[in-house]
């Protein structure tokens, strides 16, 4: 007799469809794993003799062969503990092996029989819905699962539970979604001193999802400024929520099944490997700017950064996506990020001040800022100066607007970007490309001159363009005019890093 039943694996955010076959075989007592699973999967024969052993049953004396199908699919991960076990307890003829045809399983075991957490819960739901099946998950994670819409969800604390809610004996109860957390807890502009440019970037930034670089000395507030932008951008949308809690179910970090209308905000230090920033590992998981996903990524000390590290976003940064290529697989995470990055203008930090620069300046400048490369920079739509804070700026009273006012003006703008892009599947400005972009951002007369002036005299690439009237559209957004003038051009135009003469 041959018991099955289904599972899945996660290949980056697609759960495919595996099927877990258990057949006792007669001859010499054995317990085989086939079928392309790595370490965690081969170990999972021991969890799961030891989960039977604590229920007080005895494996039958016979060859127990586990198959997981397709085989050349590679599986990884704790998560098919609870099939294979229910499996071979269907293939015992404990448990209905018909009853468990209409669910899709996941969960590791202890080796007590209880059923812990694994990564990917959400996703197994959403595969289990789109296939019309119920699913089976721990308990833990059933407010996870719950989001995932109108499927049966069996939540079990361990094995015990889950058998006895088959045979009616204790029926587990229907888990309910979690919460929802709807506050930002963080840092107010309000806090901000002075730096009124660079909180207009910021705003400009918010507004139209746009990669943003402030270059100032220590002390200038740059990092307060980027934790604060997470404030002033709108809160997710049902659709938006649900694609980020994607993201961190497979990485494992959603916590009680709570999703978050709050954006995402990660700042990884600067001695984070290329696998921890874009995704990889022995293990494919999603890297910061995955985990940034439709929120930010900021990026302090830049040029801290590896050279290689850094530029391994250049093509995150423009499709929205990260491709991590291995033998036997492609896995794709979204990684549509707004990127913050801060730097000091050298290493010393006080370049431009004669009572504290060190005694390479200029020299040290070039050499500071020339470790990040000029494609990843031409991907950065706006360069702010930030400016020594003073004493006088200090003793200042708080600024009148803070973060809710702001906010408001962004979310006023974000409204109008969704409205005219919501045929063409964009939410901001950031992502218009082509003849969308020529139709909503061309500049009128004066606008286009002053453009061409400059792309000649700052000598700006094809990109670099494209960006300047990207910001420029954002800008009018903000200001509520119909269509991109002069003035809006000329302030895009200021947040353009010029190309340095050979």
């Amino acid at each position: 007799m041959v018991a099955s039943v289904s599972t899945v694996a996660y290949l980056g955010l697609d759960a495919r469809a595996v099927e877990v076959q258990v057949q006792l075989i007669p001859g010499l007592p054995g317990f085989y794993v086939v079928g392309l699973g790595d370490k965690a999967v081969a170990e999972s024969r021991e969890r799961v003799r030891g989960a039977i052993a604590a229920m007080g049953l005895a494996l039958p004396p016979k060859r127990i062969v586990v198959n997981l199908s397709p085989a050349d699919l590679p599986k990884e991960g704790s998560h098919f503990d609870l099939p294979i076990a229910l499996a071979l307890l269907g293939a015992m003829g404990v448990v209905d092996a018909e009853t468990l045809a209409d669910y899709v399983v996941v969960g590791e075991l202890g080796l007590d029989a209880r059923i812990a957490p694994s990564p990917g819960v959400l996703l197994a739901a959403l595969h289990a819905s789109a296939i019309g099946k119920g699913l089976i998950c721990p308990a833990a994670q059933g407010p996870e699962a719950a989001w995932a819409g109108s499927i049966q969800v069996i939540a079990a604390p361990d094995i015990l539970a889950l058998l006895n809610h088959f045979k009616g004996h204790g029926l587990l109860p229907a888990p309910q979604p979690g919460a929802i957390e709807e506050g930002f807890v963080g840092p107010d502009l309000a806090q901000v001193k002075g730096q009124e440019t660079a909180k207009r970037a910021l705003e400009i930034a918010a507004a139209g999802g746009h990669n943003l670089l402030m270059i100032g000395p220590p002390g200038a507030g740059k990092s307060l400024m980027a934790a604060c932008l997470p404030g002033i951008l709108p809160p997710l949308d049902a659709a938006e929520a649900l694609d980020v809690s994607m993201v961190a179910s497979v990485a494992g970090t959603l916590q009680g099944g709570r999703l978050t209308r709050t954006r995402p905000y990660r700042a990884p230090h600067h001695s984070a490997s290329m696998a921890a920033l874009v995704g990889g590992g022995l293990k494919v998981k999603p890297g910061e700017v995955s985990l940034a996903h439709l929120g930010v990524l900021f990026l302090d000390e830049l040029p801290e950064f590896q050279r290689a590290v850094l530029d391994s976003l250049r093509q995150p940064l423009e499709t929205g996506t990260v491709s991590v290529a291995r033998a036997n697989a492609h896995v794709t995470f979204p990684a549509r990020v707004q990127l913050v990055a801060a730097m000091n203008p050298c290493r010393c930090g006080h370049l431009g001040d004669a009572a504290l620069a060190c005694s390479r300046a200029p020299r040290c400048a070039a050499d500071y800022q020339a470790k990040v490369s000029g494609p990843l920079l031409d991907r950065i739509d706006l360069h702010v100066e930030v400016q020594a804070v003073s004493a006088a700026d200090l003793v200042l009273p708080p600024p009148a607007e803070g973060s809710a006012e702001v906010r408001e003006r962004v979310s006023a703008a974000r409204r109008v970007q969704l409205r005219r892009y919501a045929d063409h599947g964009m939410r901001t400005n950031a992502e218009i490309d082509g003849d969308l972009l020529a139709a909503v951002a061309t500049p009128d007369e004066p606008g286009r001159k002053l453009l061409a002036q400059a792309s000649a005299a700052m000598r700006l690439s094809a990109r670099g363009y494209t960006r300047i009237l990207r910001v420029a559209r954002t800008i009018a957004d903000l200001a509520g005019h119909g269509e991109v003038g002069r003035l809006q051009v000329a302030e895009a135009l200021s947040y353009r890093r010029q190309a340095p003469r050979n």
